[in-house]
């Protein structure tokens, strides 16, 4: 997944953010947690030198993050600030929407660190000298321009509805 992380945790925010007061504090979080997981290819450029597959990295472990929203969760109703529930709903759901879109022609490690299977479901043949081109090129990113063309009208939507200011 290259261009439609961004716009899938969009579409995800708005259906579940709705209307509410504190929608475009939910967008925030939402867009940031969809991105979240790739924050790991600072440290695959920069530090481990390409040596392993960055979807191997713990930021791409759907368990640490279901482990953390847990603790965040658990942390949130002991100091009585159930206001929170909403940014973690969404968070989470971004950060896995996240893994699940990537589960599509990538290795994602789902029940890491208790077991090494990993979901890959469609292989993205190496066709083409520079790697990119290899995904580009392949039917999967037609689902991802779909992706970004129903969030951009998602988008269009909701500020062509919403009554003038002046």
């Amino acid at each position: 997944m290259f261009i439609a992380h961004l716009p899938a945790g969009y579409l995800a925010t708005h259906f579940l953010a709705g209307e509410k007061q504190n929608r475009q504090s939910l967008v925030a979080v939402g867009l940031t947690c969809s991105a979240l997981p790739d924050f790991d290819l600072l440290w695959f450029y920069l530090v481990d030198d390409r040596q392993t597959a960055h979807h191997e990295y713990i930021f791409h472990w759907p368990l640490f993050w279901l482990s953390i929203a847990l603790i965040a969760w658990i942390v949130a109703r002991l100091s009585n600030r159930r206001a929170l529930g909403p940014y973690i709903l969404v968070g989470l759901t971004c950060l896995l929407l996240h893994m699940f879109l990537d589960s599509f022609a990538a290795e994602i490690y789902w029940l890491r660190p208790f077991s090494d299977w990993h979901l890959n479901l469609v292989e993205v043949p190496a066709g083409f000298g520079w790697w990119v081109l290899n995904f580009v090129f392949h039917w999967t990113f037609a689902a991802e321009i779909l992706i970004c063309l129903a969030a951009g009208f998602v988008w269009w939507r909701r500020k062509s509805l919403r009554p003038s200011s002046t």
